[in-house]
């Protein structure tokens, strides 16, 4: 009787010394992913993570898994993490994963037509689901200051930097003047601009005399020339 209680506990022994099935820890999976994304970006407010379906039936037992990014992967929209067994097997498993974040952006405050500038009456922060836009939403009305919008917006569209350009401050067919700056000397003559530029933009211009030179634009319609 004492040989048959002895067997019986070696067997319990040995039952409870074996890996247990494999399975993912979504509450820990979960926790490497927020801690990922709070690391990422500093403008995210909030953010939601849930973890898809995989089959383990098919791995070996594993006493405990770690999860783990791979090089250069951004967890961002949908996505995967790897699971791998580091106790009691030796695989690697890929969960997918769908990550939605939230974060302040601009967003237009009224009807923009193209061609307008933007100021703060038309414009309005709000919070908006950074995952289904792409990087780089505008944040502060100073990256935009001066320049004008390309296309027409909606009210509620969240507006971007690159929906902005800088506002030309030379018209084709303008009177310009052009300017020659040399060794503390300065000399100025006047030309017409033969196209549009912004401020910092070079432009084509053709002088009095008929001549075809290419300068630099400037504000009140001038231009630098480098000769």
């Amino acid at each position: 009787m004492r040989f048959l209680f002895l067997l019986v506990a070696l067997a319990a022994g040995s039952a409870l010394a074996q890996p247990a099935a494999p399975a993912i820890d979504e509450n820990a999976l979960r926790a490497f992913v927020s801690q990922q994304v709070a690391a990422a970006g500093s403008q995210v407010t909030r953010f939601d993570v849930q973890v898809g379906l995989v089959q383990t039936a098919h791995l070996a037992p594993c006493r405990r898994t770690e999860p783990f990014l791979a090089a250069g992967a951004r967890l961002w929209g949908r996505g995967s993490v790897g699971v791998r067994c580091v106790d009691g097997a030796s695989w690697t498993l890929l969960v997918p994963v769908t990550v939605r974040a939230w974060g302040p952006a601009l967003v237009a405050g009224a009807p923009l037509a193209i061609g307008s500038t933007l100021d703060a009456s038309q414009a309005t922060e709000q919070e908006v689901e950074l995952t289904r836009e792409a990087p780089g939403v505008l944040r502060e009305l100073a990256q935009v200051q001066g320049r004008t919008l390309t296309r027409a917006l909606a009210p509620g569209q969240v507006l971007r930097p690159e929906m902005f350009r800088a506002a030309q401050v030379v018209q084709a067919g303008d009177p310009v003047k052009l300017r020659v700056a040399s060794s503390g000397f300065l000399v100025t003559a006047s030309g017409q601009a033969l196209g549009a530029a912004a401020e910092g933009q070079t432009v084509r211009v053709r002088t009095d005399l008929g001549k075809i030179l290419s300068g630099v634009a400037r504000e009140g319609r001038v231009v630098d020339l480098n000769l």
